[in-house]
This record gives C-alpha cells, sequence and structure tokens, in this order.
C-alpha cells in the first residue's frame, strides 16, 4: 500500500479492557484519530479515567463498564452513546499463572471465561450490528503462549490459542458481510505483562508500538485481510501462517497398518523439505491420497514392534467413533483400557469388545469434564494410568449470528474443559513414576475455521495451545503431549459430512498415528499432526521476514501500511519459531534499533565506551568494531557436567539431579557460556606477534546478576576492554556482557586477561584503569584464614571438565603437556577457579562476583586448600597446591549477596 492518509473519522470504536495498559493506549489512539470510542473495563473508575483523559484532549468518548462476559451490556452501553458500533478490540485479559501441577479449577475456568467466553460474548453482540451496516472489524488478542505454549500458562495458553481458531470461523462467516477479523499476538508492556516481565525489558515493548498496527487492521481504508495472524512488538511487525509437511502415506487395505508401521515412516512425517501452506481444511489432495492408501503394498513394521503390554490407557469418548478404534487397538497391543464415554451403552460394549479380543477393559460412565472419577476407574481397576487419550467430543453447528450461549459453553466445556480436567487429574500420576504419555485432539476447523463451528473452531485450537504447555511442563518429568488434528468418519462428523467421505475416512485409519505418539518409542512433544485415512503430516508455524521500525521513535499506521507488503510476505527469509523464545528473538533484537544508531554489532553502550588516548590506532578500531554477538545454547546436561567439572558430589543432588528440589548450576557456571566468545577474538589484528601457543590465562572476572537459568540460549555481547603494553609481553582484557536471549536480561558480565607473551612494545598504554572489582588486588589480611577447606582434585578431573567445551590438549594428551614443559596434562585454570569457588559458596554463601589471578598450576590428582578471610562483604580468598604448597590462586575474592555470611 502507498502511505496514504488513513480513516478513522467517526468509526465508533469499542476497546475491552481499556482502563490501563495496552487498552488505554488503543483508546487514546482511536480518539487522536477521530474516533468515538467505548472504554470497557471491569472497574468502572478506571475506564471514566480514560475517558476524561480522551476527552481533556478533545477527543469523544464513552465508559461502558462491565465484564466482557457481560458483551450484551458492554455493546448496549456504546450503540446507546453512539448509535452503533463499527469496531471491535477484543482486548480484556488475566493472568492466573501456576505450573499445572498447582493450577485449580478456577485458576483456569476464570482465565477461559474472560478471554474466551468475553471475546465470544462481546462478538456476538456487535455481530447483527455489523452484519445489517455491512461492517465490521474485529481484531482478538492472542499471544505468543497460545502461538508456542509456555511453561505455568496451561490456562492463558490455551484461550490464547482459542481466539487464533475463533478469528478463523469469523473471518469465513463474516466475508459476505464486510466483517473482516483478524487476531495479533503483541508483545507489550501492561499491567498484566509487569508481573511476569523484567523492568529493562518491559521499556523496550511500549503498547504504542502495539496500537498504530490495530489501526491499519481496522480503518475504513486498511488492507483487505481477514482470518489473518500477526505477530508484534517492540516495532517489529510479521504475519504468521501454517506449514504442513508433504507428508507419509500407508497402505489401509490389511492390518499391516500398525503403530510400529508409523514409526517406520515418521521421518517423512517430519520432512519439512517440500512443505505446503494451507489455508483451508480441504487443501491438499486428500481423494488422490485416500486412493494412493489402497494401492500401496503392505506396510513395513520396523525394526522394532511397538506394543502397550502393562500399560494403562484412558480414552475419552470411546464408546464409539474414533475412541472405540483406539480401545480395540490399543487392547490388541496389550494395553489395559479404560473406556469412557456418556453413554453407559456405549462405554459397556466397547468394553465387552476389548474382552473378546483377549483383552482388559473397565468402563467409566461420566463426562469427560469428571476427569477425577474417570482416573479413579482406571485406578481401581489397573494400580496406575500410563496414557491419556483425550477424544471426547460434541457438536453444536450454528452460524455465530444464530448460535446461542448454550451451544458456546456445552462445546468448550466438553472439548476443552473435558481435556484439562482429565490431563490435570492424571498429572499427579505421571510425574510421580516420571512416565506420561497423552494424545489430544484438535481439528482442522480448529486449523482453519469452518462455517457454522465458532464454538468448535475455538475449542479445538485451545487444546492445541494447552497441548503445547504440557510438552514443556512435563518434559522434565518424562511426560510427553502431542496433539492430531484428524479426519474421520464417525456419528459426529456423520451430521455434517456425505456418506461417501464417511465410509472412506474409517477412523481405524487414525488410531496407529495415535498409537505410535503414545508409545515408550515416540520421542516428540508439543507436536502437532493432521491426519485422515492413512495420512500424517506436521504442522508447524511459518513466519515472515517481517518489518522493523526504530524503537526509540513513534510509528504511524501509515508507515505499517506502506510496508505491508514486506510485513505479508512469505519469502526465502521466512523462519519457523517453535517455541516463545525464539518467536520473541526478532522482537527483542529489535531493542537496538534506534534511529541514527549505526551500530551494526547489537551490542549495548557507546562503541567508543572503552577507547583511551594512549591506544594504537588498531586497538581503537578493534573496540569500534565488536564481533557480532554469538549464541550459546544448554540444557540442564550441560549444567550437570560444569557441576561435576568442579567436584559435585554425588550426594549433592542440588548440584548433580536435575530433578532435585533447588536443581541449580553452580554460579561459577558463568565463564562457560563466554568462553568461546572471549577467546574467538583474533587478538594478531591489533597485537604484533600474536602466537596462541604463548598466551597464558592471567586474571578473571565474573558478575551474576540473575538467578542462572539452568538450560537456555544465552547471547554474548564481546567488547575488547583494555590492551596494556608490558614491554615484552601484551595484556589483553576482553569483557563479554551474556544476556537471557528469551528475556534480554543480562544474566552474566565477564572479564578475561590474558597474557600474550613476545607481542609486548607496540607503544600502546602501560597502566591498566582501575576496573573495580574486576581489578582489585584482594590481599589477604596478615592473620590466620577464617576457613580452610581441601579438596583432592580427582584424575579424571580434567577429563570430565573438558567437556564443558575447553578442548585445549593441554588439558589431556600427555605428549602435548610435555611440550608445553609440563610433566603431566594440567588441570583448566577455570576449573580450579570453580572448585575453590565452591569452597566459598560452602562456607560463606551465595555471592555476586568473583575475581581471581591464575598464579600457578593444579595437576589432576592434586589437592586444592583454599584459604579464606572474611572482611564485610567480602571473602578473599587463595588456593594452594597441598602437595606441593604451590599458589595457584591468588588476588582472589567473592563480593557476598548478603552482609550475613554462613559462617
Amino acid at each position: 500500500m502507498s502511505e496514504q492518509k488513513l480513516d478513522f473519522k467517526d468509526l465508533v470504536v469499542l476497546v475491552t479492557g481499556a482502563g490501563s495498559g495496552i487498552g488505554r493506549v488503543y483508546a487514546r489512539f482511536y480518539a487522536s484519530r477521530g474516533a468515538k470510542v467505548a472504554v470497557n473495563d471491569v472497574s468502572a473508575a478506571g475506564a471514566q479515567k480514560v475517558v476524561d483523559e480522551i476527552k481533556g484532549a478533545g477527543g469523544q468518548a464513552v465508559a461502558a463498564p462491565g465484564s466482557v462476559a457481560d458483551g450484551a451490556s458492554i455493546v448496549q452501553a456504546t450503540v446507546k452513546a453512539f448509535g452503533t458500533v463499527h469496531v471491535l478490540i477484543n482486548n480484556a485479559g488475566i493472568l492466573r499463572d501456576k505450573s499445572f501441577k498447582n493450577m485449580k479449577d478456577e485458576d483456569w475456568d476464570l482465565v477461559t471465561l474472560v478471554h474466551l467466553k468475553g471475546a465470544y460474548s462481546c462478538t456476538k453482540a456487535c455481530w447483527p450490528i455489523f452484519r445489517q451496516q455491512k461492517f465490521g472489524r474485529i481484531v482478538n488478542t492472542a499471544s505468543a503462549a497460545g502461538l508456542y505454549g509456555n511453561m505455568g500458562q496451561a490456562n492463558y495458553s490455551a484461550a490464547k490459542m482459542g481466539l487464533v481458531g475463533f478469528t478463523r470461523t469469523l473471518a469465513r462467516e463474516g466475508v459476505k458481510y464486510n466483517i473482516k477479523t483478524n487476531v495479533i499476538a503483541p508483545m507489550a508492556a501492561s499491567a498484566m505483562t509487569e508481573t511476569v516481565m523484567p523492568p529493562e525489558m518491559l521499556k523496550g515493548l511500549k503498547p504504542e508500538f502495539i496500537a498504530p498496527f490495530v489501526g491499519v487492521l481496522t480503518a475504513k481504508n486498511g488492507p483487505d485481510v481477514t482470518g489473518r495472524i500477526f505477530e508484534l512488538g517492540a516495532g517489529f511487525f510479521s504475519e504468521v501462517r501454517w506449514e504442513r509437511t508433504k507428508g507419509a502415506i500407508w497402505h489401509t487395505g490389511d492390518d499391516s497398518f500398525t503403530p510400529s508401521a508409523v514409526a517406520a515412516k515418521w521421518s517423512q512425517v517430519q520432512n519439512f523439505d517440500q512443505a505446503e501452506h494451507p489455508v483451508n481444511s480441504e487443501d491438499g489432495d486428500m481423494l488422490g491420497w485416500l486412493q494412493q492408501s489402497k494401492k500401496l503394498p503392505p506396510n513395513s513394521q520396523g525394526s522394532e514392534k511397538i506394543d502397550f503390554k502393562g500399560k494403562t490407557v484412558i480414552i475419552t469418548g470411546a464408546g464409539a467413533g474414533l475412541g472405540r478404534s483406539y480401545a480395540l487397538m490399543f487392547a490388541k497391543l496389550g494395553a489395559n483400557v479404560v473406556v469412557n464415554d456418556v453413554s453407559k451403552e456405549g462405554a459397556a460394549k466397547v468394553v465387552e469388545e476389548v474382552k473378546a479380543l483377549g483383552g482388559k477393559a473397565v468402563a467409566a460412565v461420566c463426562s469427560a469434564e469428571e476427569g477425577e472419577a474417570i482416573v479413579k476407574a482406571g485406578l481401581d481397576a489397573f494400580g496406575t494410568i500410563h496414557i491419556l487419550i483425550a477424544n471426547a467430543g460434541i457438536l453444536r453447528d450454528k452460524s455465530f449470528q444464530n448460535m446461542d450461549e448454550k451451544m458456546w459453553d456445552q462445546v468448550i466445556a466438553v472439548h476443552l474443559r473435558g481435556t484439562y480436567k482429565c490431563a490435570k487429574a492424571c498429572w499427579p500420576i505421571f510425574q510421580k513414576q516420571k512416565y506420561g504419555r497423552i494424545v489430544t485432539t484438535a481439528s482442522p476447523n480448529g486449523l482453519y475455521g469452518t462455517v457454522g463451528q465458532a464454538n468448535y473452531s475455538t475449542a479445538k485450537a485451545a487444546i492445541i495451545g494447552f497441548t503445547r504447555t504440557l510438552a514443556i511442563e512435563g518434559g522434565r518429568t518424562g511426560i510427553q503431549a502431542n496433539c492430531i488434528a484428524p479426519r474421520a468418519g464417525t456419528a459426529m462428523t456423520a451430521t455434517v459430512w456425505p456418506q461417501d467421505l464417511v465410509d472412506a475416512m474409517s477412523p481405524d485409519f487414525i488410531a496407529p498415528v495415535v498409537g505410535y505418539l503414545a508409545s515408550e518409542q515416540c520421542t516428540d512433544s508439543g507436536t502437532l499432526y493432521e491426519t485422515f485415512g492413512g495420512y500424517a503430516a506436521q504442522m508447524r508455524w511459518q513466519r515472515t521476514h517481517g518489518a522493523a521500525f526504530p524503537n526509540d521513535r513513534e510509528i504511524l499506521p501509515e508507515s505499517i501500511a506502506a510496508k505491508w507488503k514486506e510485513i505479508t510476505t512469505f519469502d526465502d527469509r521466512a523462519t519457523n519459531p517453535s517455541s516463545g523464545h525464539e518467536a520473541l528473538e526478532q522482537i527483542l533484537s529489535n531493542f537496538s534499533n534506534l534511529a541514527g544508531d549505526n551500530s551494526s554489532s547489537g551490542s549495548s553502550g557507546s562503541t567508543d565506551a572503552f577507547i583511551d588516548a594512549e591506544d594504537t590506532e588498531e586497538i581503537k578500531k578493534a573496540k569500534r568494531n565488536p564481533p557480532k554477538p554469538d549464541e550459546y545454547t544448554y540444557t540442564e546436561r550441560d549444567v550437570l557436567l560444569y557441576n561435576l567439572g568442579i567436584g559435585a558430589k554425588a550426594d549433592e543432588l542440588h548440584w548433580t539431579y536435575e530433578n532435585a528440589d533447588g536443581f541449580e548450576a553452580l554460579p561459577t557456571f558463568g565463564v562457560i557460556p563466554q568462553f568461546g566468545s572471549s577467546s574467538a577474538m583474533d587478538m594478531g589484528e591489533f597485537v604484533p606477534n600474536f602466537n596462541p601457543a604463548k598466551l597464558l590465562h592471567g586474571e578473571q572476572y565474573l558478575k551474576i546478576n540473575k538467578a542462572i537459568p539452568t538450560s537456555g540460549t544465552l547471547v554474548n555481547h564481546v567488547r575488547l576492554r583494555e590492551v596494556l603494553d608490558k614491554g615484552k609481553a601484551a595484556a589483553v582484557t576482553v569483557a563479554v556482557n551474556t544476556k537471557d536471549k528469551s528475556t534480554g536480561e543480562t544474566i552474566f558480565e565477564s572479564e578475561s586477561t590474558v597474557f600474550l607473551r613476545g607481542s609486548g612494545g607496540f607503544g600502546g598504554k602501560k597502566t591498566g584503569a582501575d576496573r573495580g572489582t574486576a581489578s582489585a588486588a584482594n590481599v589477604p589480611p596478615k592473620r590466620k584464614p577464617d576457613a580452610v577447606l581441601e579438596e583432592k582434585t580427582s584424575l579424571e578431573q580434567a577429563a570430565i571438565y573438558r567437556l564443558s567445551g575447553d578442548y585445549n590438549p593441554l588439558h589431556i594428551d600427555p605428549a602435548f603437556a610435555s611440550m608445553g614443559g609440563f610433566p603431566k596434562p594440567i588441570l583448566h585454570g577455570l576449573c580450579f577457579m570453580g572448585i575453590a569457588a565452591k569452597h566459598v559458596l560452602k562456607t560463606f554463601g551465595p555471592y555476586t562476583d568473583i575475581k581471581v589471578r591464575f598464579a600457578g598450576t593444579v595437576i589432576p590428582g592434586e589437592t586444592l586448600v583454599t584459604e579464606m578471610w572474611k572482611e564485610g562483604n567480602k571473602v578473599i580468598f587463595v588456593a594452594k597446591v597441598k602437595e606441593r604448597d604451590a599458589i595457584a590462586l591468588s588476588s582472589a575474592a567473592v563480593t557476598l549477596k548478603e552482609e550475613k555470611s554462613k559462617l
């Protein structure tokens, strides 16, 4: 679009949740552009305050307070004031964040009430007005947590993803009435997000960067888009769509279509090389795939047979259709089956069928919302539960115009709340036994929307977001959760499908895929698949490269509209974020996109910050042109390796067992993420005669700013801090700022000083600057140490420590060590620094920073003795080798977190 003036004049805009935060910004934005604004908030005082602000600025506004669950009264107040409504911004929301283990029903119900029922209720009240006037614009509010899942937000993730399915169906039903509905997943500071985001991150996520984009979607002359998904924040804007693999097809003409056969072709299911981008549930050669499945030879069973002997599986809605097919398949493969259904007759019949196959089964006749009762039936009969197949569902199809509240509530209750209640009841069992498999049931209509199923599309999409959060939370305790979007001929689909299609889509052809996902052999979690008639394909998100605007300037809707093609074009720069962390990467990277900023490094601070007048031009150039930020991704395994590498013992479970309460990285783990980045700087560019073999690690400083994540991706911003000319040698200090990629928070600050023998005499600076604790002399007091700890290093100490990333052969290869003048391979300096720091931690408690000077060597097998003196909030220490009475660490100290120490 060209940069034409967008028209908002006299549009009547209803904004929910507008008493503060992003809703308030929306309201003020629309009013400033000539719209008439209805300000809704559950707080009447909050709504009126925003109205007063708008009127004080010369705009038109009215308060429409109340719960969004009572949309009719809110819309009535809007129409009473302004005669109609043209635009609805479904923005109201709440958080009730808790781990799934600790989430209560009221936490679940309140979040789904506000986000889902609230959006339904307000939209339902606006819909007839929009239809009659042949104009309506709706913007729903999803979240990255909905698209990708998020720890501690099972309720919120479900609700937010549900709004994607809701949007897709509204878009289809609204086309002939000029009603356009889109959904955004914004990242912005608000009263809601400030409870879960750090202040420094919130500064870059101004809600003012979201409002103009919403304006583009709702302007009278805005782009012609509907049913679309957009991710945005911090001046970055992009579109998101589904991407689907070509998939795999199995022969369905005999009994060779089994979970084992599915496993044999699973790599095809997940191969995105020839990906498709479906927009409708009908996209793809469905009939061709069905015909192909009948012509293929019998399926290979692969190398490992899948069975479920000794496993107990709960299947909801198993009295007929898909659930019945699942029950019979699991029974044939040795599982104990809990057959849930609201129909006593249906459940009993399937139980008898299972028994006729030689299997074991018990009926649980109740609604899927009675998860505790279903699980109890399984426990009473079989002792435990291993697998949950959440399949129960109903249809209450009606156009949105004719859908009533009861139809909405019933479908949400059975599909979404039923899935929640069953998963909730199974969860403590799965956690205790460190094993669980959950397969949930979405639908193509949840992915793409369909006319007449706003309730069903919403519920099915919500299950996707819910499942992804379960996968994240269950990962530590052996719980896997995956989701299918099946098409099958069932009693439910028979009400909307022609009979020939029902016959071709046997539910028996879905069951093997579910069986594989529920098996021990499946290692995937948090994934989504379309499947029917012997076909299965994986789904994932694809996101445009998008457009970015400076983070420190006002963004106009016209400027966004002018870049619409860039925002919405899927080209070879498109990405496939699979987690909230990945999705936030481009958003967070735009923090450094400042007007007039020519720095290309993305590192923080002025590029001249470390320049000294005595620096040579080569050194100045190196300081002004830092390396590009470098990522370091790690898991709990890396933390365990490091802790063991510096001597953590098997009985120190908080350091050696990932599932222990309080599991943590030892503080000096901070030297690991930065190691590769700091040592990769090409020092030959700014000092003469550089020879890596003549490099000695002189000093190390580490500051720990935040609690250390036990897994994640960190980004290292490297700067040349100082270069000193020591005559025959050079002393080079490299500073590294290590940030959490997902939050932008600085976790570590480190400074490494190395001595380069033979690289001096270049005429540079002679005396180093005072770098505070990073360069402190730390002279021990002239008294006996306040504490002494000693620890014998193991002969394997260096062999273990090197697995944390320092593979220098000096520490493992006797021949290489001999070339360096050492009788044996020596221990890494950072390793015995970590051991001594562990002694300080055990004696005096946590610290915020540590600085050491490497004064000697330690050979694996020698005993390290740490002598410690407490001076105020500082602990000065020296580390010695007991066998040789040789100093290994000097000028060393930590700054304690608290004045009161453990000693």
